[in-house]
């Protein structure tokens, strides 16, 4: 009989996958590791062999990211501080461009509420609910059920920069999240034989990779025409631009820049775009 499950977590080649409510440890078919192999984040179908789990397909794929190395994933949550650190929309944005260029929906996240004014944080609210992302705030005294639901159904990669609280609202919504993760770094260490691990942690009826993606802003491998075509805010518009490859730059016939005029794209973001334009054409980042 042959079932379906979820893979939650990887270590040298043996399979923790979830079916029906439990984890089972599976092995994979020595042709899926020669081919597709499987990652965590794979819906796969198993066969019962010998009183043992093993993997005889990887269904398909929506998306894969490389670090961490997980696929189908929903929705990259971008977590910034509105204090301590200052918000900052060019980090933002440049995680938006990273998140949509691997084809995952991104989601703002403006932490510490409580430690900025209403007005600045509703300023930084529409910025990017008026281009439609979606918004979510929390604070000190939030509930956090708008942040939870979230989670339900979906893999969730959480990315931001150090300090804006991402561990904190989690461990907010599950006490254990943090423990779990501290024990993982103790058993796998950091030295160069640290066995290959990836994980995904079940959280509020969905799963969290328990290690921050796009933790580098590294352009350098970025294809520019994939940018151009990639930031959300262009999405509507760039079809009609003049020419296929235009790069919403200096380009007559630009649908993008006209939609800047007509204040149907953000002026702000696409600045930002044209910063990491420049750092792709000089293959540094930052």
């Amino acid at each position: 009989m042959t079932n379906v499950g979820l893979i939650v977590k990887n270590i040298s080649n043996r399979y923790t996958v979830y079916i029906d409510g439990q984890s089972h440890i599976a092995v994979a078919m020595g042709k899926l590791r020669l081919g597709k192999r499987p990652l965590v984040g794979d819906h796969v179908s198993l066969e019962m062999i010998d009183g043992n789990w093993v993997i005889q397909e990887v269904l398909e794929r929506h998306n894969e990211l490389k670090r961490p190395l997980v696929s189908n994933v929903d929705q990259v949550l971008i977590v910034m501080s509105a204090k301590e650190p200052d918000f900052s929309y060019r980090l933002v944005d440049r995680l938006i461009f990273l998140v949509a260029i691997e084809g995952v929906k991104p989601v703002i996240v403006i932490n510490k509420i409580d430690l900025e004014e209403d007005a600045v944080i509703e300023k930084i609210k529409h910025e990017y609910e008026d281009y439609g992302y979606k918004v979510v705030l929390t604070g000190k005294y939030d509930t956090l059920t708008e942040f939870t639901a979230l989670f339900k159904d979906k893999i969730t990669v959480l990315a931001g920069q150090s300090g804006v609280g991402k561990s904190s609202i989690i461990n907010r919504i599950d006490k254990s999240f943090t423990l779990q993760t501290q024990e993982i770094s103790k058993v796998l260490g950091r030295g160069k034989h640290t066995t290959r691990h990836n994980q995904l942690h079940a959280i509020a009826g969905g799963w969290v990779a328990d290690t921050p993606g796009f933790s580098s802003l590294d352009f350098k491998h970025i294809d520019k025409s994939v940018l151009a075509q990639s930031v959300p805010d262009f999405k509507a518009y760039w079809e009609d631009c003049k020419f296929r490859n235009c790069s919403h730059n200096t380009e007559p016939g630009c649908a993008v820049k006209a939609a800047i005029d007509k204040k149907q794209v953000s002026k702000q973001r696409y600045e930002h775009y044209l910063e990491v334009l420049e750092l792709i054409k000089g293959d540094r980042h930052e």
